[in-house]
């Protein structure tokens, strides 16, 4: 079926197709129209998703064609690339500007790693492909008459859970990473229990994880992403809990909780960077620069410089410049008489400046060694009523309970139990999901 749509519709079609809300997927293509002075529209075609074109074959390609295969490169463009795949003629400019001119691509945008492939047979250029991104391929296909038409191939995403579980032997990182788990679902691991947890200190071997989360597959089974975490546990020394991704139907937030409805969410972050190493605690020690002894009134941490820092919770940001000895300086003002303040930075985050106001996780610098500093560290301290505390013993309130308010309670447990269904599944002999006793899915 071959229909012409308004732009409004075309995009909202393709949209929908793509996040798996039609039953069908989109094929945009480039066609002129009859008027000669018009510029070129895009129809849609809809195709069943068995008959989905994937492959250069199902275009009628050929198997047999040549395929030359090349990544564009750091401070390279796309003419600069197709110029070294050799192609014959005008060729591959030609196919290169129906991708453009359709404003499927936009070549000023394009990133280095970007995989293209030209389909040759004799003289002759037959396609062009170009891996945009997963589950997304453009390519330019050559017509009976000679010219080049572009072609923007979605693959419908099917989400299927996959279940990582295990003891940690090394680290977090590499065990979850040996069960199939990516950096992303890592650090969002890591993320939900950084209010609970310094994962640098408080990690041990033989703590137990679960980590569950959306494996993304195209029609023909194949791995386009990982997706986000959807439950998170933790059975170790220094912490046993396990929450669950949820949105609230009233504010459309996106935290974690509890299965009694308790957000992982605290007034203040543990420790407001990551990857770090805790270098000097908070009290009395000798000052490595003037020699004395007096209170050290914050935490370091040593991290490389350039590692970012993150505001330790919502706030207002009160000083953003240099402060004697701290060098350049950050103190935000919190609630409840709370105030951190950040030293030794080697440069301000995008738009921090007094006056502003600062959001929990929010980058507002990065560490350095300015000011009175031996090497690169975040010097991180915590005020509660103008006197300074030890950020690593503070005892915070927890952010929302959902259990406050029934109905959205309601609505979570809905969610809680669907996870935990998949969760029990697991012990189920004829599993229809995919679980780490298998061979992790290769991207």
């Amino acid at each position: 079926m071959l229909k012409t749509m308004s732009a409004g519709t075309r995009s909202l079609f393709a949209l929908g197709a793509l996040i798996g809300l039609s039953s069908v997927t989109v094929l945009t293509l480039e066609l002129e129209t009859e008027t000669p002075d018009a510029e070129p529209v895009e129809e849609v075609v809809t195709a069943s998703l068995a008959s989905l074109p994937v492959d250069p074959e199902d275009f009628g390609l050929g198997a047999a064609l040549e395929v030359r295969p090349a990544t564009l490169k750091r401070r390279e463009t796309l003419s600069d690339l197709v110029n070294r795949l050799d192609l014959p003629g005008n060729d591959g400019h030609q196919a290169l500007y129906s991708l453009t001119r359709s404003e499927l691509l936009n070549a000023r945008r394009v990133r280095p790693g970007l995989e293209v492939k030209a389909h040759v047979e004799g003289d002759t250029l037959n396609a062009l492909s170009v891996d945009l991104e997963p589950g997304r391929r453009l390519m330019a296909k050559r017509m009976p008459g000679g010219e080049y038409k572009a072609f923007a191939l979605d693959s419908q995403l099917i989400p299927t859970p996959y279940i990582v579980k295990g003891s940690i032997e090394t680290s977090l990182y590499q065990d979850a990473q040996e069960l199939g788990a990516e950096d992303q679902q890592v650090v969002d691991f890591a993320q939900v229990f950084a209010y609970d947890l310094d994962f640098q200190r408080e990690v041990h071997p033989g703590d137990e994880f679960e980590m569950v989360f959306d494996v993304l597959m195209d029609e023909r089974g194949n791995v386009i992403r990982r997706g986000d975490v959807l439950y998170a546990s933790l059975n170790g020394k220094a912490v046993t809990k396990s929450f669950y991704r949820f949105t609230t139907p009233d504010e459309k937030v996106t935290d974690y909780f509890q299965a009694n409805g308790e957000s992982s969410t605290k007034f203040l972050m543990k420790t407001p960077i990551n990857g770090a190493r805790l270098s000097s605690r908070f009290g009395k020690r000798r000052h490595p620069i003037s020699g004395y002894t007096r209170l050290h009134k914050g935490t370091d941490f040593a991290a490389p410089t350039g590692t970012p820092i993150y505001a330790a919770g919502n706030g207002v940001v009160e000083r953003a410049s240099r402060y004697g000895g701290y060098g350049h300086y950050v103190r935000i003002r919190h609630a409840k008489g709370y105030k951190t303040a950040y030293a030794h930075m080697s440069r301000y985050g995008r738009g921090v400046r007094s006056g502003r106001s600062v959001r929990q996780g929010q980058i507002i610098g990065y560490v350095g060694s300015t000011g009175a500093s031996t090497g690169p560290h975040l010097h991180y301290e915590v005020y509660k009523n103008g006197k300074p505390v030890d950020a690593m013993r503070l005892k915070l309130p927890t952010g929302r309970k959902l259990a406050m308010d029934p109905e959205i309670f309601e609505v979570f447990e809905v969610e809680r139990d669907r996870v935990d269904a998949i969760r029990a599944t697991q012990q189920a002999p004829d599993e229809s999901f995919v679980t780490a006793s298998v061979a992790p899915p290769a991207p």
